[in-house]
């Protein structure tokens, strides 16, 4: 690893002030993905900002109902929360399903969202990556891409995004405010990372040294049920290759809301926008839920080795939203 210089940050402005003045720096905060990357080389700041201790490690309900996760909060508190695990089930879930219980305890909310792709060729400095290096190519195309995307690639990537809270964040509309030198404002989590296009570098839409300062969750829609599932080569402790975070209300048969994201498909988290439309409003079956997630699957241009991962997804959400419809998709704190 190579020489760097550490600053304690003593505010969230102070931690914005220092990144601000130093064109090699990043903010540290749990560590666990960009020590990694440090230790690999593919990242090399010159100076760490560490914002763990700012005050922002609270999960609070506000009085409309919304409820406010602080950046620092790890995932593991975020998880175990009697607020998320009642209102917010598909959030729980998909933080337990991510890494180990060591990791969990480390990781913070907002370094969960900006962690980095899993892509061997990303992490291998001594290969060609686009995104590490624009313009030297993307060998994973037709190399080993069995794990990588299916949706919004292009010729430049087709690296996925690996975190699993944010697809169940996309699914139920959740949103982070950011702090920059030219002040706050929020983004919506479908928006905050960006499909890789001509300039897979550029990974989200923050921009430089803008920090992420809280997540909000809108109040739950009443009666809704919420739930994550993922399929991974094994049981624990491993990326999928498919997951989907979905949020149902059924009444009288029929769909009346509906939220659907996939994970492990794209460079983002993949908000199903096409099989809601088709789905709102119509009957509950497993059929129906079958041709609207076809539809948004219609999409999909998988690679020699990863054309798999479009069945697999289709099933996997049908399965999550009959599951949800004949009120069996959540096993604890249920909102119906």
């Amino acid at each position: 690893m190579r020489t760097f210089r550490y600053e304690p940050a003593t505010s969230a402005e102070t931690a914005v002030e220092l990144l601000a003045g130093e064109p090699r720096a990043a903010f540290l905060a749990g560590g666990t993905n960009l020590v990694d990357l440090m230790k690999l080389g593919v990242e090399t700041p010159e100076v760490l900002v560490d914002v763990r201790r700012l005050p922002l490690d609270e999960v609070v309900a506000t009085e409309s109902g919304e409820l406010r996760v602080g950046a620092a909060v790890t995932n593991t508190d975020l998880a175990v929360d009697p607020l998320v695990r009642s209102r917010y089930p598909a959030l729980s879930q998909a933080l337990l399903a991510g890494a180990s219980t060591q990791l969990r305890n480390v990781a913070t909310v907002a370094g969960n969202l900006l962690q980095r792709t899993r892509c061997s060729y990303f992490q291998d400095v001594g290969k060609p990556c686009n995104k590490r290096r624009p313009g030297s190519g993307c060998p994973a195309r037709t190399g080993v891409h069995r794990d990588l995307a299916v949706l919004g690639a292009s010729s430049h990537c087709v690296a996925t995004h690996p975190s699993d809270m944010a697809v169940a964040l996309a699914a139920l509309d959740a949103r982070v405010t950011c702090l920059s030198a030219e002040g706050t404002r929020t983004v919506e989590v479908v928006d905050l990372h960006r499909l890789p296009g001509d300039s897979p570098e550029r990974e989200t839409v923050l921009r430089r040294g803008e920090l992420i300062t809280c997540l909000e969750l809108p109040a739950p829609v009443e009666g809704a049920r919420s739930a994550y599932r993922k399929v991974r080569d094994r049981a624990s402790y491993a990326f999928a290759l498919a997951s989907v975070a979905a949020d149902l209300h059924v009444v009288d048969g029929r769909v009346r809301h509906v939220r659907l994201a996939f994970g492990a498909l794209a460079a983002k988290p993949w908000r199903a926008r096409r099989a809601e439309e088709a789905l709102l409003g119509g009957e509950a079956t497993a059929a129906e839920f079958e041709v609207a997630v076809g539809r948004e699957l219609s999409a999909a241009e998988p690679l020699r080795d990863n054309g798999f991962k479009v069945v697999l997804a289709r099933r996997l959400a049908v399965a999550v939203l009959t599951d949800l419809a004949a009120g069996q998709g959540t096993t604890e704190g249920s909102r119906a």
